[in-house]
């Protein structure tokens, strides 16, 4: 177990802190709080600057679940997107990750998760019935079901898939690059422009 910092009660809050970001465990958030001590003018403070700035102005985009300083988001309010197209993600660092591709000019859609029986997390608990929502509109078309290919993730996408029948839409999922168990945000853009080009229907 690690021995408690003997840096003072400040210190030992900011490592802490560090910590629980994930990838940090206690000895990188230790090595990461004395950089950050070490640089103090030239990291530190425009740090702690921009982490309140963040706190107080980014936001959730209440039309598609994105984080902006603006709401609706950037991507929302850009006349040039396809409205006729929907891409559904589990987070945003899923739609990060697509926009990092360059492959889809479309609208998308954030759940903030994945059906879980074992913890608990129901439709519900995600932006589902708003997704539902937004697909009955007659602009959309197309739904791409862009969820992760783990056993969660393909519960969601099947489950939303089910709720879609019926609905004058076209629901298709990423098909070539996407191994089982693949996370988007761990994705090289190559894979993923080529699953958003490779998109199938969904059965």
């Amino acid at each position: 177990m690690d021995s408690p910092s003997p840096g003072g009660g400040e210190l030992e809050r900011l490592m802490q802190l560090l910590a629980r970001i994930p990838g940090l465990g206690p000895r990188s958030a230790r090595r990461a709080a004395l950089h950050l001590m070490r640089k103090r003018e030239a990291l530190l403070v425009p740090l702690a600057e921009a982490l309140t700035r963040a706190a107080a102005n980014v936001r959730r985009c209440g039309v598609c679940g994105n984080l902006d300083s603006t709401d609706p988001c950037a991507i929302c309010r850009d006349a040039r997107r396809d409205t006729s197209i929907l891409c559904v993600v589990e987070d945003v660092a899923d739609l990060w990750a697509l926009e990092r591709a360059g492959a889809y000019r479309g609208r998308y859609h954030v759940l903030g998760g994945t059906l879980s029986a074992l913890d608990g997390v129901n439709p519900d608990d995600l932006a589902i019935p708003s997704l539902l929502a937004r697909a009955r509109s007659p602009e959309v078309h197309e739904v791409i079901l862009a969820t992760n290919a783990t056993v969660e993730g393909q519960t969601t996408a099947h489950y939303i898939a089910d709720r879609l029948i019926g609905n004058e839409v076209k629901v298709t999922a990423l098909a070539h690059g996407m191994p089982m168990g693949g996370e988007l945000d761990y994705l090289d853009d190559g894979t993923l422009g080529w699953a958003i080009k490779s998109r199938h229907p969904v059965s």
